[in-house]
Parts: structure tokens; C-alpha cells; sequence
């Protein structure tokens, strides 16, 4: 028996209702805010990622080459194509640009709990705008995001500015590698590359930045910096909405293009791999042939809002089963097509079944059932159930509809 290959999944019909629950939620409130869907290409030159990642980058990813020898690579995330998108297709647009995406990516990574290598990001861009109203609008569309879905989570913003005015003497390379070490909450990795630079008292003023608790200490720590009021009128913006978030000005996200704010979400019931959210202000579109403008985006991990959220059903209306017996069946589908125009899900038993046990199986998956048998068919009506009561009545057909209308209204 052959199987799925490994780290991906397949999607009964209970998950996939669940997951387009959370993904119409998602839209949903996206658009309130004014952003626009777009879409992608799963596969683009492979060029797209290792010029905003670097070579290093391929070694995660699916690539291949086509019949006409061109490098491509299935999609590691959506941010490239988006900007790659924005060059080829959408500079002369007005600007800002709000849009969003929902997309499957592919990472060669080893699979586990809400990690996989075919997986799904629900993602944002404003692309054109710059300054702190920006950096705020795009936390608080994330925010508000997460709390429609009914997740537990944790924001933590931060901003590259200190972390970068702390390292402004070290060459780009030396910035770069203590990025990583940040990155990845390596104090001991860090320490040791800083001692060997004869920066012994700098890993402690780093490691400071992740505990700051209000922008006070932060101005103690590292004094006024040219990004100081930017800072202060985005959190002013954050703390007027009045929405929970802590400050984080140790995140380094790890991507030479991120410019300024950035931000992170994190699952409360995750475990270690907790993380659902990422983002901040770039400059990526110059990489790829267009001007350099400013952008805040996120993308959200779905699959790990997914786990988060738990064994939660997908909400549903009412479920009609149209039973017939020989002599109504030549009516059902009509009756059917009358529930279904009406808005309400309506399944026709096909089986060759008494009507006691249609009514049976009707009863492990639908709230009211609709009869049609002799008598029914002679006079023009139809039985209508109510399988959690079990009252029952005849009944002319558009009565039977408005029925059901008015019991799922309720």
C-alpha cells in the first residue's frame, strides 16, 4: 500500500471544515482592515530565495530543474514571490498596498508536531508605507487576527535599532553572526564570539535587551538613538489600542532584510515549538529589480494555530436526510433541490433500505429527516422529522423548508 510521502497529510472531511472555519476567519477580518488577497505561484526561480536568503537556504528546499534546464524550487515561504509579484506587476499602483495570502509552502525539514514540509502560512503586506503607524497597524491586524480565532497567544515586539546600536562597531560579517547567535538564544555561542573580539561586557548589555519591561530601561541601556521617537509613538499607538503584548528588544529574527520593527507571536499551550508568528518592516523589492520601498508583513504559522486551537469543530447548520421508499423516490431529488436553494445542506439516502433504517442511519449525522413515501407522493407533501424529538408531521414542502429555516435561525 503505497503511503503519503513523509511530512505531509491527508485531510478527513471533519479537519478540512475545521480548517477553512479558521481560514474564512482569517480573510474575514483581513479585509475589515482593508487588505486584498492575492496569489502566488507554488514554484518559482530558484534565484527568487537564495537572493533574499542566501545559497545556504537551498539545502531546504525542494528543487529541481525543468525540461529547459531552469533552476526552480517549490516555495519556502510567501514574502519573496509577493515582493517579486509587486515588481513585475504593481509598482505604478498607488501605494500602500494591503494585501494578504493563504498558501501551502515547502521546507525539506525533519516533520514534527506542527511542523511538516508541506505546510500553510495566512500572511499580510503593506507594502509603501513607512513609520510608526505602519509598524502598529500590521501588529494590531496580527493581534486581531489571532484573538478572532479564539487562540491563546503571546506578541512580543521589539526593534532592530538597539540591537544594532550595540553592535555598530563590529564589521557586517561579525553583526551578522551575532544575529544568529541572538537568533537562536545561544548566550553561550555568543559570549564566547564576543570574548574572542574583546567585547567581554557586551553579551550581558544584549542579553539585557530581552528583559526590558518599559521603554525607560531600554533609554538606559543604550542611550538616545535617531529611532528613538519612532519607537516610542508605535508602542504609544500599541497602548492606546489597549491589546496584550510584551516588549522584546533582544529578537533578531535572523534576515538581513528585516530594517526596523519586528515582531513575534507565541501559542500558550505549544510547548517548545511554540512560535505561530513572525514579522516586521523590510526593504526587499530592490533584490529583485524594483525601488526600495518600505513594507511591514507577517506571516502566521496555520498549521501550528491549528494544534493550538485543539479538537475544535467546525461550526455547521442543520443536515436534512431525504429518505424515500420506492414510490417517492421519483420525487427526491426535487424535494432535495428545495432545501438546497433554501441554504440548507440536504442529503438523499441512496440505498434500497426500509424506512426504519434510513431513519437510523439519518440519525447519526442529520437533525431533521424528510419522508417521502405512497402517501406523500399521492398527496403533493412530504414528512418532515425532527430526529432530536422525534416529532414528526405532514406537511406541504415549502412549509417543511421554512421549518428547518426557522429551527437553524434559532
Amino acid at each position: 500500500m503505497l503511503q503519503r510521502p513523509r511530512g505531509t497529510r491527508d485531510f478527513l472531511p471533519e479537519e478540512m471544515e475545521a480548517r477553512r472555519t479558521l481560514e474564512g476567519t482569517f480573510r474575514d477580518r483581513a479585509r475589515r482592515w482593508g487588505y486584498r488577497e492575492i496569489a502566488t505561484p507554488e514554484f518559482e526561480h530558484l534565484e527568487l530565495f537564495t537572493l533574499r536568503s542566501g545559497e545556504g537556504i537551498v539545502e531546504e528546499m525542494y528543487t529541481f530543474e525543468d525540461k529547459g534546464g531552469r533552476k526552480l524550487a517549490l516555495r519556502p515561504e510567501i514574502t519573496a514571490s509577493v515582493l517579486r509579484m509587486y515588481v513585475n506587476e504593481a509598482r505604478v499602483i498607488p501605494k500602500p498596498l494591503r494585501w494578504f495570502y493563504f498558501a501551502d509552502c515547502f521546507r525539506y525539514e525533519r516533520p514534527q508536531k506542527g511542523r511538516y514540509r508541506q505546510f500553510w502560512q495566512f500572511g499580510a503586506e503593506l507594502i509603501g508605507a513607512d513609520g510608526p503607524r505602519a509598524d502598529a497597524e500590521v501588529i494590531l491586524l496580527a493581534h486581531d487576527l489571532l484573538a478572532a480565532a479564539g487562540a491563546r497567544f503571546e506578541i512580543r515586539v521589539g526593534h532592530l535599532a538597539p540591537v544594532t546600536s550595540l553592535l555598530r562597531d563590529l564589521d557586517p560579517a561579525d553583526r551578522k553572526r551575532v544575529m544568529v547567535f541572538l537568533d537562536k538564544h545561544d548566550a553561550t555561542g555568543l559570549g564566547a564570539f564576543l570574548a574572542e573580539k574583546g567585547l567581554v561586557d557586551l553579551p550581558d548589555r544584549l542579553q539585557a535587551l530581552r528583559g526590558i519591561r518599559d521603554l525607560s530601561e531600554l533609554w538606559e541601556i543604550i542611550g538616545d538613538i535617531p529611532e528613538k521617537a519612532r519607537i516610542q509613538e508605535m508602542i504609544g499607538l500599541l497602548d492606546a489600542e489597549g491589546i496584550r503584548y510584551s516588549l522584546d528588544f533582544g529578537i533578531a529574527r535572523g534576515l538581513d532584510y528585516y530594517t526596523g520593527m519586528v515582531f513575534e507571536g507565541f501559542g500558550e499551550n505549544l510547548g517548545a515549538e511554540n512560535q505561530i508568528l513572525g514579522g516586521g518592516a523590510y526593504r526587499l523589492a530592490h533584490l529583485f529589480g524594483g525601488d526600495d520601498v518600505a513594507s511591514v508583513g507577517f506571516a502566521i504559522g496555520f498549521d501550528r494555530v491549528m494544534v493550538s486551537l485543539g479538537e475544535r469543530p467546525a461550526a455547521q447548520g442543520l443536515r436534512v436526510a431525504v429518505l424515500a421508499t420506492e414510490d417517492g423516490r421519483a420525487r427526491a431529488f426535487t424535494v432535495a433541490r428545495a432545501f438546497r436553494d433554501a441554504g440548507v445542506t440536504a442529503v438523499l439516502d441512496l440505498s434500497e433500505r426500509s424506512i426504519s433504517a434510513q431513519l437510523s442511519h439519518a440519525a447519526k449525522s442529520a437533525e431533521f429527516a424528510v419522508i417521502l413515501g405512497k402517501r406523500e407522493a399521492e398527496a403533493g407533501t412530504v414528512t418532515l422529522k425532527d430526529l432530536r424529538t422525534g416529532e414528526q408531521r405532514e406537511v406541504p414542502l415549502p412549509d417543511a423548508v421554512k421549518e428547518v429555516k426557522r429551527s437553524d435561525a434559532r
